[in-house]
């Protein structure tokens, strides 16, 4: 646990009390303050009473009639859009600070007692619409294949405050989410990465330009010793451009799988299937990532560059790097090989739950048997119709499976409702040769509570079938 510094005998509001809200209030209290709670959830409300939690219905006038010193907020619950909490309204009717617990993250863990470590710890940062878990979990790998101190938290792991004082020389990898960035009042990383930017969370941030400028923030709050920027949208190259001072500043690494970089201060970019590193024009480093199963496609060549970007920027060596790349082996539920069964090969991308992220899974493979549906989003699938040629047939599941049949066109397709039904079919039809893929362009919350456990419904699906095989 990370005490929370500046707090003593303060009285603190946590509002949310999953996870990361009760981890934060055990880290208030370790820091001395006085913690009155609450959240919507009646179950969850009579979980933390066990847990010794002081109650009050932050929604109501009267919990505030003490003074109350801040309010801290877990990320899930909206602050400004489409309409702040009941309880946030409240705290800003009143003039009190509204933070979260990567702010106070920050604002504890800098205040360390430093001249006690021979190397300072350092902190990398991850955000961006796709990619950000992969990216983060493959950064954490490569430095604990390398040998150095590390941990890793936010909004994949444990929640910030739950982590370990630092170690000397420790390297803290945090993936953040654009609520957590949103909203915390410190973000200091020594090194914070932007991976990519597509419309997410839109009616959370009030539309593309709040999106944006909540992922911006990690880029502005007291500003990072190093930038790693994907650059492949006109917003990472328009954030690269605020961030550095001349086109040779190194202090920012440009990242991309479009198109070279070559002529920059420096810049790591993936071209058929070749990592490259250029540094004042010149080439220093080349990784081949084709036989490389833990990272897939072109969208996972995005995430092994800005993983490189980042431990390059924490002193690694190119060579630690690539061997920590071959022994990775992909998150669960994002372009996960599940199993390969008579020739042909099971894919688990859960995660792929919107357009865009189900798209760089199909870009991945070839020969595909495509397993989508749920419950769909503005616009349905139509957007994917350019990458149909790659699908063998597709099987549709889900609240959404009627209306993705009627933008399939000629793509050989059949409505089969659950999971089960289509893994049992895909599995009679594939051929050796094939990858049947579950990426679902759709939400998992018609049949499923999250997409890990679509996912893990997939995966046992199918280590059934390799048991019956």
């Amino acid at each position: 646990m990370i005490p929370v510094q500046g707090v003593q005998n303060q009285t603190i509001a946590v509002l949310g009390l999953g996870r990361s809200g009760r981890a934060t209030a055990a880290a208030l209290r370790e820091g001395g303050a006085r913690i009155i709670a609450w959240d919507d959830s009646a179950e969850t409300r009579a979980a933390a009473e066990t847990e010794g939690l002081q109650l009050a219905d932050l929604t109501h006038d009267k919990a505030w009639e003490e003074r109350i010193d801040a309010l801290i907020t877990s990320p899930g619950i909206p602050h400004l859009y489409p309409q702040p909490h009941a309880a946030i309204a409240q705290a800003y009717a009143r003039g009190v600070p509204v933070d979260n617990d990567i702010g106070l993250f920050f604002r504890s863990f800098a205040t360390q007692a430093w001249e006690a470590f021979d190397t300072a710890p350092r902190v990398i940062c991850v955000t961006g619409s796709n990619g950000k878990s992969t990216t983060t979990a493959l950064i954490h790998h490569i430095l604990s294949e390398a040998g150095r101190p590390t941990q890793m938290g936010g909004n994949i792991g444990t929640g910030v405050l739950s982590l370990d004082p630092p170690m000397d020389g420790e390297v803290v990898v945090l993936e953040l989410s654009s609520y957590q960035t949103d909203l915390a009042r410190a973000l200091t990383p020594d090194v914070a990465v932007f991976t990519n930017l597509s419309p997410d969370h839109l009616d959370r941030h009030g539309g593309m330009g709040g999106y944006f400028a909540a992922k911006r923030r990690l880029f502005s709050e007291g500003g990072p010793d190093r930038c790693v920027i994907g650059v492949d949208e006109a917003e990472g190259r328009y954030l690269a451009g605020q961030m550095g001072q001349t086109p040779q500043d190194d202090r920012v690494i440009r990242i991309s799988v479009e198109e070279k970089l070559e002529g920059l201060g420096w810049s790591v970019f993936a071209r058929k299937g070749f990592l490259s590193e250029y540094r004042k024009g010149r080439q220093v480093a080349s990784i081949d990532l084709r036989g490389i199963t833990g990272l897939p496609g072109t969208h996972n060549h995005q995430n092994a560059c800005a993983a490189y970007a980042a431990c390059r920027a924490v002193g690694l060596a190119p060579r630690e790097i690539e061997a920590a790349f071959h022994s990775f082996g992909g998150l669960p539920h994002r372009s996960q090989t599940v199993a390969e069964i008579g020739g042909v090969a099971w894919v688990n991308d859960s995660k792929a739950t919107n357009v865009d992220a189900a798209e760089k899974a199909l870009l991945a493979f070839d020969r595909i048997r495509w397993i989508a549906g749920g419950l769909g989003k503005d616009g349905g699938i139509a957007a994917l119709a350019p990458h149909l040629s790659r699908v063998v047939k597709a099987y549709l599941i889900g609240h959404s499976a009627r209306d993705f049949a009627l933008q399939l066109g000629e793509t050989p397709h059949e409505v089969v409702e659950t999971l089960d039904q289509a893994v049992a079919l895909a599995s009679a039809e594939a051929q050796p040769g094939e990858t049947v893929l579950l990426a679902p362009a759709a939400a998992s919350f018609d049949q499923y509570p999250n997409f890990e456990k679509r996912g893990e419904h997939f995966t046992a699906l199918v280590e059934a079938l390799r048991a019956d095989g």
